[in-house]
């Protein structure tokens, strides 16, 4: 498994995972810095994740004043061929306004793509430990991934070209402690994403801990 974060820093991410999850989920609203001022945000869960594991950082913002959102699609199961579909259904129920789509681990991929999809739907991409660059193999989940979504990591039921950069502003964050994604791999290579930052995080943090959130906050942007 060329390239996977070593076991070490899976066997901790074990560890912490009852810990935060709880934490992402029913963990209080961070204050921040910034001021929403009504811009839209969407946060797509990670693989086997659902919006549930997305409220802290989703209370955190709207606390702000941003208007965030979950993306409404239940439980990740892996990217589909309906993927696009879904998406776009959702989107229709939503003002015709730019949102910013934050994307944690597989989210990240689905936000990148859709993005490219519908770029006049999204006014951002901020990816969350998300594998975009590099071998697919790069992490520890993708057994399980390939098992559960039914498909291989090397052949997905959409046409896509995951690393190349969406046609709108995005911000990669990535973390050297990430126990499952890679830290090479969801930072990205040069003209792969805009922007790429740092965490001291594991990889179910950067939905809990609220420095991550804090950061990530500040990386939104409507312009």
């Amino acid at each position: 498994m060329t390239g996977a974060p070593p076991k070490a820093l899976l066997a901790r991410e074990a560890a912490a995972f009852v810990k935060m999850r709880i934490m992402a989920t029913f963990g209080p609203a961070v204050n921040l810095a910034q001021v929403g001022a009504g811009h839209r945000v969407m946060v797509i869960p990670g693989f086997m994740a659902s919006d549930r594991t997305t409220g802290r950082i989703r209370r955190s913002l709207d606390r702000a004043g941003f208007v965030s959102m979950g993306w409404g699609l239940g439980r990740n199961r892996g990217v589909q061929a309906d993927i696009f579909e879904r998406m776009d259904a959702r989107f229709a129920t939503l003002p015709e306004e730019p949102v910013t789509l934050i994307g944690w681990s597989l989210g990240g991929l689905v936000a990148r793509e859709y993005a490219k999809h519908a770029a006049h739907r999204v006014a951002k991409v901020i990816t969350l430990g998300s594998p975009f660059s590099g071998d697919m193999r790069a992490n520890n989940a993708w057994r399980a991934y390939e098992i559960i979504a039914g498909h291989s990591v090397d052949n997905l039921p959409i046409d896509v070209t995951l690393n190349e950069k969406p046609p709108v502003p995005t911000t990669a964050f990535w973390s050297a402690r990430d126990g499952v994604v890679s830290g090479t791999s969801a930072r990205g290579l040069p003209g792969e994403t805009d922007e790429q930052i740092e965490l001291d995080c594991s990889h179910m943090a950067f939905v809990a801990q609220a420095e991550a959130i804090r950061q990530i906050a500040a990386a939104i942007s409507v312009r």
